[in-house]
């Protein structure tokens, strides 16, 4: 193979590479900049809402990426909660009404599929943490 050849396969792999890790790097800094801002929002911890749901078992109603166990479809999946405008068809979605959701569901919308499920105040600002990164 001439080198002229080479070199240009050598090139095109490079920029491939070089794409593919500007990528990365995007998705990890949105990534990083997603828990920040949710964090900040809700004054919860990402990593322990992600805990908590799985403590909770949210994932027995609802389909929440990240979740590995989260497949339930009697509830709404959850992906994009959060860039939507409401909670619960009422609910204008910020972090006090999200988390008032997540502790009283049944005080917010009587008879309503939710169950009431004990939920701290901790776990609720956690909770409301993680699902605040959830953004497609």
């Amino acid at each position: 193979m001439p080198f002229e050849l080479r070199f240009v396969y050598a090139m095109t792999a490079f920029a491939a590479l070089a794409g593919v890790l500007s990528v990365a790097g995007i998705y990890y800094q949105d990534s990083a900049q997603s828990r920040t801002h949710a964090e900040a929002m809700t004054g919860g911890s990402v990593a322990a809402g992600k805990a908590a749901i799985g403590r909770y078992n949210c994932g027995a109603c609802h389909r929440i990426p990240g979740i590995g166990a989260a497949t339930g479809v009697a509830g709404p999946a959850l992906n994009g909660i959060a860039t939507r405008s409401f909670i619960a068809g009422t609910l204008p979605n910020d972090s006090p009404n999200l988390q008032r959701w997540l502790q009283h569901p049944q005080q917010v919308v009587p008879g309503n599929a939710m169950p009431e499920q004990g939920v701290t105040p901790r776990d609720a600002r956690d909770i409301a943490a993680y699902l605040y990164t959830l953004r497609r």
